[in-house]
């Protein structure tokens, strides 16, 4: 209403400072001035007028949210040491030793017994066997987070580092005691134990849930047959947790090296190089009854690859946090045409895009392990997790090779070492657990 008549009043004064009879009588500049103090003073009275009604219809707000329902990313100061000592690690002994291992492929047995007299397969055994895996409900996390620290110093080494603890948290949350007493003793030894975990077979279109290497029932046990690829430390590992098919189901059984029937070929590949994979061949290997993992208990198959796909959502997560702690620097100091690269929009929005999809990746890493750790559902947000890092640490690292032009090309820089490490998201489902 106020608008209706300050807008008629306008109007009114308007029409007649532009009309003939003003400007015979020499009316146009008084009219104009009646206008304009007509005009300033009729939008004070409408916004008054405006404000009086507006505060009798006000409604009151909503109380505020009680902020302890809110979704906290605080670590604990537990979760905070282990995160800056494994950082540590990977700035003072895996980066130095990056590029050398990826030539060599293969840890210098000096960087193993370091990595390895740390504690990292510690902390995925539990206290009672000797181990620093506690049973507060914070272990998945916590092993997010020291993954993602260690691939901040180079994913590779990190992938190889972990091999061992992964195998040892799959046996805690899913072996017997008795396995659990005839297995964890080999981590206490003076030499560091390999072993790994041997999931993905060499056939298109690879699904885990429906796997080629079979389980056949015996009088003593099981036998299995079949192949493995990409399985890091083949040939070289203590014994093998392999996933087979079991009664139409896929179920996953110990495997000593020695066993009988095993046999193992080295696949050099395009990332990963220094993790020594290769290919397990079974032929009618023989294990007990007592090498099913998860026998007399409810085994849940899928949560043992979910938890393995988190393991290397955190690996993509702390490997492009590295690319963009180095792009950032680099884009700054670098000119072109007599100024920074970073001043041109379309490397500066590439940073800016490589920061937003990095958060993403890790706050669904995160979230999905922090609801594996009380043991609700978390299928779904694992499943979320890792389609994005698959597609996004593809993405980042190309960017990382793009935005350093020539340079990104060569191994002056570890722009391309990070990008055939986080191809290999894509495409394994194998070797991780957390």
């Amino acid at each position: 209403m106020a608008r209706d008549i300050q807008g008629l009043g306008l109007n009114m004064a308007s029409r007649f400072a532009g009309s003939e009879w003003a400007e015979k009588y020499g009316l146009r500049k008084p009219a104009e001035k009646l206008a304009y103090h007509s005009t300033k003073q009729g939008f004070k009275w409408a916004g008054q007028w405006l404000a009086k009604r507006s505060a009798k219809q006000q409604t009151p707000r909503l109380a505020a949210p009680d902020s302890r329902a809110l979704f906290d990313l605080t670590l604990s100061d537990e979760q905070q040491m282990i995160h800056d000592s494994m950082r540590a690690v990977a700035q003072d002994l895996l980066r130095p030793a990056a590029l050398s291992a990826d030539e060599d492929r293969h840890i210098s047995p000096e960087l193993w017994q370091q990595c390895q007299d740390l504690g990292i397969s510690q902390l995925a055994i539990p206290e009672s066997f000797g181990g620093a895996r506690s049973d507060q409900g914070d272990g998945i996390t916590t092993s997010v987070l020291l993954t993602e620290a260690l691939a901040w110093g180079d994913l590779s080494l990190a992938y190889s580092l972990l091999a061992p603890a992964a195998v040892a948290s799959a046996l805690r949350q899913w072996g017997s005691s008795e396995q659990m007493a005839q297995w964890f003793p080999l981590w206490q030894q003076p030499e560091p134990i390999k072993a790994a975990i041997a999931v993905q077979e060499a056939h298109p279109l690879f699904d885990p849930q429906r796997l080629s290497c079979k389980a056949k029932k015996t009088r003593r046990g099981y036998r299995l047959t079949g192949v493995k690829t990409m399985v890091p430390f083949a040939g070289q590992a203590s014994f093998y947790l392999v996933a087979a098919m079991l009664n139409g189901k896929p179920r996953v059984f110990i495997v000593a090296a020695d066993s009988p029937g095993l046999s193992h070929q080295a696949t050099p590949a395009m990332g990963l190089r220094c993790s020594a994979s290769g290919q397990l061949t079974l032929n009618k290997v023989e294990v007990g009854n007592d090498c099913l993992l998860g026998r007399g208990q409810a085994f849940d198959y899928r949560a043992f690859i979910d938890l393995g796909q988190l393991h290397w959502c955190a690996l993509a997560t702390g490997c492009a946090q590295a690319a963009l702690d180095y792009l950032i620097p680099y884009c700054n100091e670098r000119e072109a045409f007599g100024e920074p690269i970073s001043h041109r929009q379309s490397v500066a929005f590439a940073i800016a895009n490589i920061g937003i999809e990095l958060e993403s990746m890790r706050l669904l890493t995160w979230r999905a392990a922090a609801r594996a750790d009380p043991g609700m559902s978390f299928h779904r947000e694992a499943y979320l997790a890792h389609v994005l890092c698959a597609d996004k640490a593809m993405e980042i690292g190309t960017q990382a090779v793009q935005l350093l032009g020539g340079h990104g090309f060569t191994k002056e820089h570890p722009a391309e070492r990070w990008y055939r490490d986080m191809r290999a998201l894509s495409c394994l489902s194998s070797g991780l657990h957390l």
